[in-house]
């Protein structure tokens, strides 16, 4: 299977889980994201995302971490044509892109990929080792891509968020490529052993 194939599977397989039981699964997976996330998470800087249709929703989650005194960030995409995204602040006000995604507003607080203590990324599908197969437009490999470098810092900590049934035993690995720390599904988190080219 190409991973075209796989990412269309793993998305019917998405939606095969009904409303009822995303809301269900959803409210889990937010619950391990503040558990992970610690007591006092004051001053972190954590990127999440604003969830579509099927993805797992963080929005309760995102509401305590930053109650808490996290700082909380979304992606906004910087530009299509070369599929470049950057974090802003997500409290200043969002719009929805093309994509139907909601995003910050033009002018919000940017902040350098790598000075965020941890990012909760959107996937389809991901496998034993923390490879991630995304959408297929390749814009967190992008914004991420210096974590794939031998010496790179080990920050920030490139968590996946999931359902359960997103996972397959092995995914075909891209040279482009970012693998995850760790993945949180609703059975909690799940770390993985880092990798370097």
């Amino acid at each position: 299977m190409t991973r075209s194939d796989i990412r269309g599977a793993l998305r019917a397989r998405r939606r095969a889980l009904g409303v009822g039981e995303r809301a269900r699964l959803s409210r889990a997976i937010a619950r391990a994201v503040v558990k992970a996330m610690g007591p006092a998470p004051r001053g972190r800087r954590i990127a999440a995302y604003a969830a579509m249709a099927d993805e797992p929703d963080l929005a309760g989650a995102l509401a305590t971490l930053a109650g808490r005194g996290a700082l909380i960030y979304l992606p906004r995409i910087t530009s299509f044509r070369r599929r470049q995204l950057a974090f802003a602040g997500a409290d200043g006000g969002q719009r929805m892109n093309r994509y139907g995604i909601a995003e910050p507003l033009r002018g919000a607080p940017e902040i350098r990929a790598g000075t965020l203590d941890v990012v909760l990324l959107p996937l389809v599908g991901f496998d034993a080792s923390g490879v991630r197969l995304g959408m297929g437009g390749g814009y967190y490999d992008r914004a991420f891509a210096f974590r794939r470098h031998r010496h790179a810092l080990s920050r920030p900590r490139l968590i996946g968020i999931a359902f359960a049934c997103q996972q397959v035993d092995t995914l075909p690995a891209a040279a482009h490529d970012v693998r995850l720390d760790a993945v949180i599904t609703e059975h909690g988190l799940t770390r993985f052993r880092r990798r370097t080219r």
